[in-house]
């Protein structure tokens, strides 16, 4: 695996994503996700491609492992394991230390940032992610209709 492919985003906590249980509500842990990830393609793929595509959530399975609090030091760390027509796969784990504390498996589609409809993955921006060879078969590239 390439570090294109990976990705470890630090997480902030703040106040308000403390529920009621005094640990960190279930539903930040989405938008750290989100963040991670959209972070990723950015650190990741070139500026023309930011500019032209963006990413939706279309599937999340969160498997929470331990609680997490206001003043622990969390990382996601992002795995892209494959990209398939206009999906990309995900699993990122979310670490106090290295304590996993979630995991989660995701679904993104790819969409055209000007008409918002899915479109297929170009060999260009999966380049980006997986050098020539690597993900062969796994990665269904067609490129990006117009």
């Amino acid at each position: 695996m390439n570090s294109a492919q990976m990705h470890d985003c630090s997480l902030t906590i703040d106040a308000h994503d403390i529920d009621f249980m005094g640990h960190v509500n279930n539903s930040t842990y989405l938008k750290w996700v989100q963040a991670a990830i959209i972070e990723h393609w950015h650190r990741v793929a070139s500026p023309a491609a930011v500019g032209a595509y963006l990413w939706i959530a279309l599937k999340h399975e969160i498997t929470y492992r331990k609680p997490a609090f206001l003043f622990d030091r969390l990382t996601a760390n992002v795995v892209l394991e494959r990209v398939r027509r206009e999906s990309a796969f995900y699993d990122t784990t979310i670490r106090r230390g290295s304590e996993v504390i979630a995991e989660i498996q995701s679904r993104w589609c790819c969409i055209d940032a000007l008409s918002r409809r899915p479109v297929r993955v170009s060999e260009q921006v999966r380049s980006c992610f997986f050098p020539e060879g690597e993900n062969a078969e796994e990665a269904e590239v067609i490129q990006t209709s117009g």
